[in-house]
């Protein structure tokens, strides 16, 4: 079924704040917003979970996600999958069509932001200055995992995560550099999923 404008603009509003801050509103954020009661937005979103289009776990206040099946009508993020390309032996070519969803292509239990990196500390896990990097937002890590951290003088690096006997390391992929060892007080802010890459050449003469 299709949403009403008002439930239309929730679902925006929604996604929209999960884009630029990397978590859901608030059922109140929504009321204050567009200017309704609380009762009216728990309507809309209720409505919308009837529909499929909008998922929401009890008791959590930032939990409203929208669903795969909710298809705003000025969205164009997709891009087209034609088919399998070779990167060892070749293959015979051929197409599939399909549609590449990008918010889709990193789907987590946890909300997702992106950030831009910049320096060349990881690129023997190559990721590169000026890609962007797909986070998870989470506040603890595995060993091995690239996490952003928070350090102590409000500062925020992008490393290789280690617990050890009595500190963390923070671990660099790049030969000339050493690594970060902080207490076990360090801040996690999330945990990289993905890492996004354009190419662009040059026209100038």
């Amino acid at each position: 079924m299709n949403p009403t404008p008002k439930q239309l603009a929730i679902l925006r509003a929604v996604r929209d704040c999960r884009r630029r801050r990397g978590y859901s509103p608030t059922m109140q954020e929504l009321a204050d917003q567009f200017g309704i009661s609380k009762v009216t937005v728990f309507e809309h979103v209720e409505a919308l979970e009837q529909k499929k289009l909008l998922r929401r776990q009890r008791r959590k206040a930032r939990s409203l996600t929208l669903s795969p099946a909710a298809r705003l009508p000025e969205d164009n993020t997709g891009l087209p999958l034609v088919g399998s390309i070779a990167a060892g032996r070749p293959i015979e070519a051929f197409e599939n069509p399909d549609t590449v969803e990008v918010e889709q292509l990193f789907t987590s239990r946890h909300s997702t932001f992106a950030l831009r990196v910049r320096g060349d500390s990881m690129i023997d896990d190559h990721i590169a200055d000026g890609d962007m990097v797909v986070v998870e937002r989470r506040s603890t890590a595995q060993n091995g995992e690239i996490v952003v951290a928070l350090l102590a003088d409000g500062s925020a690096t992008l490393k290789r995560f280690y617990r050890e006997k009595d500190r963390i390391r923070l671990q660099p992929a790049n030969g000339a550099m050493k690594p970060i060892y902080v207490g076990s007080d360090v801040t996690i802010q999330g945990v990289v999923i993905g890492v996004l890459r354009t190419y662009r050449h040059s026209t100038a003469a």
